[in-house]
């Protein structure tokens, strides 16, 4: 591949992003929006406000608006790829393209009716290579762009993450109570299948996802008083991707 890096963790690098943002015109992580087109519009209204996290150069924001979507704001930590997409989709009134670390939104609380993202938490996470045991860096990481998610979502809004991580790798992630939401997904593809995970402000999780909860701090507690040592090779980003 003409963009792959020397590394994996070149992937967690803006320079990388914004060296490959240069050349590059486009590319679909997990299939275009036709792919899951028949599941986005059963849980996200056209008349929505929607973030759209870590856009990158995907064509999904520009789709969904061809589609009927109105409102769309486009998020990107590489400022190359957010002026190259800003530029050329200037035509297009209902998008708009903002520099912006995912950690840290600069947008205030309750602002947003829908919080998309496709790949970014994977490629987040891409130098893990233990998919039921997180780093402690990762999942604060996680923890810290979760946070921003929910605290920009009004009651009612929806968090809707695209990803091929199964729920029992996913979904721990997912499963705090502070989020203040509940979890479903859904899944697509044919002989490979992605999931699409809607994320319900306002909602409770269910006992199973509460439960699931406790075992993960559980397990955390256990761990932190052990001190493990591991030996870290490179692997390939979409082995590593799969989280």
């Amino acid at each position: 591949m003409e963009y792959l890096p020397e590394c994996n963790k070149r992937y967690k690098d803006v320079e990388y992003w914004n060296e490959r943002y240069q050349t590059e015109e486009t590319f679909e992580w997990f299939g275009d929006f036709a792919k899951f087109h028949h599941l986005l519009i059963q849980h996200v209204g056209k008349e929505e406000n929607i973030l759209m996290l870590g856009c990158g150069n995907s064509a999904l924001s520009l789709d969904m608006y061809l589609a009927g979507y109105m409102t769309i704001t486009n998020v990107d930590y590489s400022s190359v790829c957010v002026e190259n997409m800003a530029q050329r989709h200037s035509e297009y009134t209902g998008l708009s393209w903002v520099c912006m670390d995912a950690r840290r939104l600069a947008f205030p609380d309750s602002t947003f009716d829908v919080v998309m993202e496709k790949g970014t938490l994977d490629a987040m996470l891409v130098e893990e290579r233990d998919p039921w045991n997180i780093s402690d860096a990762s999942a604060q990481l996680l923890h810290e762009v979760l946070k921003e998610i929910s605290r920009v979502l009004k009651p009612g809004g929806r968090f809707v993450s695209v990803t091929f991580a199964q729920p029992h790798f996913r979904k721990k992630l997912y499963a705090r109570q502070e989020y203040g939401w509940s979890i479903n997904h859904f899944h697509y593809g044919d002989s490979f299948h992605y999931f699409l995970y809607v994320l319900s402000k306002g909602k409770e999780l269910s006992p199973e996802d509460a439960a699931l909860e406790r075992r993960v701090q559980s397990q955390t507690e256990d761990l932190s008083k052990v001190v493990i040592f591991q030996e870290v090779e490179n692997e390939d980003f979409l082995s590593n991707i799969g989280l």
